[in-house]
């Protein structure tokens, strides 16, 4: 729990600065996580040029790519569980352009969810194997925090609570975050709440939600229209969407897609993890890829999707 992970107070002041820093961890770092270790590398894996390179406060930064150039690229990657050796990836190979929208489509089991939280720096995964870059930047070498803050965002598949937290409080910590990794000025609470009200709206959100505690009590939809007011705050050059789509009903799925086709406009990238069609009817793809076997074996456009739909995963063999 987060409370695990805190700094053990005993006053309630301090429980409650334990969380708030915790929550921040929790989705400026992880957000797959609430362990604060990245993704492992295993001893037996090393990079061309030796021993890990040391990494200065100005190799950090980011730069702006010019347009139409590659955000992620991901070659060969292998991975495993941690704690049984199992291996999951088994040489994923993908190519995310800036504007550019994939979708992976698979069978539970197939590796799409270990995909995205390797990606991300989930520490029950170790990388046996590959590379993978964003925006020219080795992923590998980066702690959690610093893959957010650079503009690689991955939304929950079961989005937590985490109690004690205030949905504002935590929101505007995410922004001045990423505000600050951008040598932007921080935004004060009056400043964020007229930078937040717009992005409310077109979520279809109630304001009331700002005063909640982060997912405490909310619905299945409400905790997945949090994760995109999320990613609305953050402004992240590279999304991956996790089952978005799942537990939403049709007005749920409406405004979420419509909010996610506003959001990757322009340069931004898009992963989307889904089983159903519908998700993707709503947010059109540009490419379409089959995972089995923690490999991507097939890729297409959208009527990959339709086949799949039609006849399933035997229809592709077809």
């Amino acid at each position: 729990s987060p409370g695990a992970h805190g700094t053990r107070a005993t006053n309630a002041s301090s429980v409650a600065r334990s969380r708030t820093t915790m929550a921040t961890h929790t989705v400026v770092g992880v957000r797959a996580s609430l362990a604060p270790r990245r993704s492992r590398v295993a001893p037996e894996f090393t990079r061309r040029g030796g021993a890990p390179r040391v990494r200065s406060a100005s190799a950090r930064l980011t730069v702006r790519a010019a347009k139409g150039d590659v955000l992620l690229e991901v070659k060969d990657l292998s991975a495993k569980v941690a704690e049984t050796g199992e291996e999951i990836l088994r040489g994923v190979t993908l190519t995310i352009k800036e504007g550019e929208t994939h979708a992976i489509m698979g069978k539970n089991g197939s590796g799409k969810s270990t995909f995205t939280k390797v990606l991300v720096g989930h520490p029950s995964y170790e990388v046996t194997g590959g590379t993978a870059t964003f925006r020219g930047q080795d992923l590998f070498e980066m702690e959690p925090e610093e893959r957010a803050r650079a503009g690689l965002f991955l939304s929950f598949q079961s989005p937590i609570e985490v109690p004690g937290v205030s949905n504002t409080d935590f929101l505007r910590m995410m922004c001045n975050e990423r505000r600050k990794a951008r040598g932007e000025p921080e935004l004060d609470p009056l400043e964020f709440y007229g930078f937040l009200t717009p992005k409310l709206e077109q979520l279809n959100m109630d304001p009331s939600f700002l005063a909640r505690n982060v997912n405490e009590g909310f619905s299945g939809g409400e905790k997945k229209r949090n994760e995109i007011l999320q990613l609305a705050v953050m402004e992240s050059e590279m999304s991956i969407l996790d089952e978005i789509d799942s537990g939403l009903d049709v007005d749920a799925l409406r405004d979420v897609a419509a909010a996610v086709n506003v959001l990757k406009e322009g340069d931004k990238g898009l992963l989307l993890i889904t089983h159903y069609q519908r998700l993707l009817d709503a947010i059109h793809p540009d490419f379409v890829h089959v995972m089995q076997k923690g490999k991507i074996v097939q890729t297409g456009d959208v009527s990959i999707a339709q086949k799949l739909e039609e006849g399933g995963f035997e229809a592709l063999a077809a």
